[in-house]
């Protein structure tokens, strides 16, 4: 499996209504694009940890989109609805970093970091 991690924060400036269409952008992207598998969304949340104090200050919200495998990542980034997404983003945002990562259970954490080695 393959997440699509997005860290992101969104432009202070923002008006409820561009939060709204963005929102309801990403909504659609998730819901259109068949080769999405499962989505989590979340917001950071502080408590006074050590590694707050370092971390740079580029995050306030998380996504993480699940793909059964690579090419369903790249019919993803192809399809109309991440298009519209994509530019809605880097119209939107403060910051942001998005990785991709090969993921398993725990059973899986030796054969992925020893394939590295």
């Amino acid at each position: 499996m393959l997440i699509h991690l997005v860290v992101f924060k969104p432009r202070p400036d923002l008006t409820e209504g561009e939060r709204q269409t963005f929102a309801a952008a990403f909504e659609r992207a998730m819901r259109d694009i068949p080769s999405v598998r499962g989505v989590r969304v979340g917001k950071r949340v502080t408590h006074g940890a050590g590694y707050e104090q370092t971390a740079p200050d580029t995050a306030d919200f998380v996504a993480m989109i699940e793909f059964e495998d690579l090419s369903g990542l790249q019919e993803y980034l192809r399809h109309p609805a991440h298009e519209e997404l994509r530019t809605l983003f880097h119209e939107s945002l403060a910051g942001a970093m998005v990785y991709d990562f090969e993921v398993g259970g725990l059973e899986d954490l030796s054969r992925l970091i020893l394939s590295q080695l």
